[in-house]
């Protein structure tokens, strides 16, 4: 018997592409709501179009659209934009990720939602925000990274500014869409009224700063890059180990120092007045992560892990995504699992970290082909029969 899911019954429209909009849907679609998925005809969206592929599929689109069903639509034609209206009638939650004024472009703004239905919750999602000077300024995740100062703050101590090797801030931002959706959800239990949910990458990012806003306000200190140091605590970095690969260790508070020392036989380092507390450790940082550095180089890898973990000091191997899926914790919390999918067969992917004692999931859904469940959202949704669902097709509005 199917588990129900914490949002079923809820209704979810997903206008959006690329990665946060789509991530946003993904999650309230993990979590059971009926999200449909809403392309161009033909192309779909503009992620189908980005490579790595398999079986000619985007391993893009596949990865961030899992348990949605598949609906094409003309967004440009009037009766395309009139038939948008209709779903909006009908649906709990709207997500749109397009440029600032482009829902408003197809007689589809906030006004609009609300008087076609008033519980709906409209989902904005852009690169700044839906107001301001920078409002109509395409953004990508990256952009949001150079901007925020997030891309400064990263890298090595004298080497250039670098960007997360994942697109960070696209998923933050979508899963403070996510959360932003269920807020309004629960305020719509008690008024009865939706409203406008909105995030942005750039403001997702200014979250990411850790203390450095404060920092700079109050202390006049710039978040300088550290390459792989803590920025506050020490020793805590990545150390080289005698096999060539790295560890990283995090030991710097007041009760894993200690468990650090002694484990290196070196328990004369906590009388050392360099090293003796935090404060001591983070002014003298560069000449305690050499004598760890020059500790470590001594093991292999694998073994000083295991060394570090019977120590309980915190500790974890520089991985290869190849040893990410086969490591044991990963395995047995099945945070990696294959989705059926009718071309690529078994599609690989992260399973949802989010696990709830009686409404997870226990079946995920491939993500759709483009328009794959076109004629069953028109006829459960809107009630429209086959003859009026040909016609759409004939006129090339769906």
């Amino acid at each position: 018997m199917a588990v129900a899911g914490a949002l079923d019954g809820i209704r979810i429209l997903d206008l959006s592409r690329f990665i946060a909009g789509p991530l946003c849907g993904m999650v309230l679609g993990d979590m059971g709501a009926d999200v449909v998925k809403v392309e161009r005809r033909v192309k779909g969206e503009d992620s189908r179009a980005v490579g790595p592929f398999v079986a000619d599929e985007s391993l893009y689109t596949l990865t961030y659209n899992r348990n949605k069903r598949g609906l094409t639509l003309d967004f440009r034609s009037a009766d395309g934009q009139s038939l948008l209206r209709e779903l909006i009638a009908e649906a709990d939650v709207v997500i749109e990720n397009f440029r600032a004024g482009t829902m408003e472009k197809m007689g589809c703004g906030w006004d609009v939602v609300s008087a076609l239905n008033p519980r709906a919750i409209m989902v904005r999602i852009s690169g700044f925000g839906q107001d301001g000077p920078l409002a109509k300024r395409p953004c990508f995740d990256v952009i949001a990274q150079a901007m925020s100062g997030l891309m400064e703050m990263t890298g090595e101590v004298n080497g250039p500014p670098l960007p997360s090797g994942t697109f960070l801030v696209d998923q933050v931002c979508g899963l403070y869409a996510a959360i932003g959706t269920l807020g309004a959800l629960n305020a719509r239990e008690r008024t009865g009224r939706g409203q406008v949910v909105e995030t942005a990458l750039l403001d997702s990012a200014t979250t990411l700063l850790l203390t450095a806003i404060p920092e700079k306000i109050l202390l006049g200190k710039d978040a300088s890059r550290q390459g792989a140091r803590d920025r506050y605590s020490s020793p805590s970095n990545n150390y080289r180990c005698r096999d060539g690969r790295y560890i990283h260790v995090a030991a710097g508070n007041g009760r894993m120092f200690p468990r650090l020392a002694k484990l290196m036989g070196a328990t004369g380092l906590l009388t050392d007045e360099r090293f003796a507390t935090h404060a001591a450790r983070m002014a003298h940082a560069s000449e305690i992560e050499s004598i760890v550095a020059k500790w470590a180089e001594q093991y292999d890898a694998d073994d000083l892990v295991v060394m570090l973990a019977d120590a309980e000091v915190p500790c974890g191997k520089i991985s290869t995504i190849g040893e990410l899926i086969e490591n044991p914790q990963i395995v047995h919390r099945k945070q990696i699992i294959s989705v059926p999918h009718p071309s690529v067969g078994s599609f690989p992917m992260a399973n949802s970290p989010v696990r709830m004692s009686h409404s997870t999931r226990d079946a995920y859904k491939a993500a759709p082909s483009i328009g794959e469940d076109t004629d069953e959202v028109l006829a459960g949704w809107l009630g429209y029969e086959a003859r009026r669902i040909a016609e759409l097709r004939a006129q090339g509005v769906v």
